[in-house]
């Protein structure tokens, strides 16, 4: 699913200029704690925080993460949001609680790399 089409959904809002956000976007990772986003065996390309400073950039760009979505209504400083430009990683920020992020990125048949469960289509109805 393209980042774009994940902003429609989440009505989330773009807070980086002139970066693209049509770019292809399958597996998320929901954390505030970066060591957490660190240490995930699987790479994710989304990166799903309330943490909304400049290591939370610094943690995708080790850990190739394409995008940032804060959750919560949070929005960065100006100075993270120009971090992030320099970095190529966008920054979109929407009203959402996590969990409520995460439910909807999942029904949607998005998953975390590292789950056992599969994406949200799985039909054994396990979560």
């Amino acid at each position: 699913m393209k980042l774009n089409q994940l902003k429609e959904i989440l009505q989330a809002k773009v807070l980086t200029n002139h970066l693209p956000i049509d770019i292809e976007i399958n597996n998320i990772i929901a954390s505030d704690l970066m060591s957490d986003v660190l240490n995930t065996k699987n790479p994710a390309e989304l990166l799903l925080t309330g943490l909304s400073n400049n290591q939370a950039v610094r943690t995708c760009e080790i850990a190739g993460i394409k995008a940032i979505i804060f959750v919560r209504g949070k929005t960065p400083d100006e100075e993270t949001i120009k971090l992030a430009e320099s970095c190529k990683i966008p920054l979109l920020s929407c009203d959402l609680s996590m969990f409520e992020t995460c439910g909807l990125l999942y029904s949607r048949g998005l998953k975390n790399p590292d789950s056992k469960y599969g994406t949200g289509n799985n039909p054994s109805g396990r979560i």
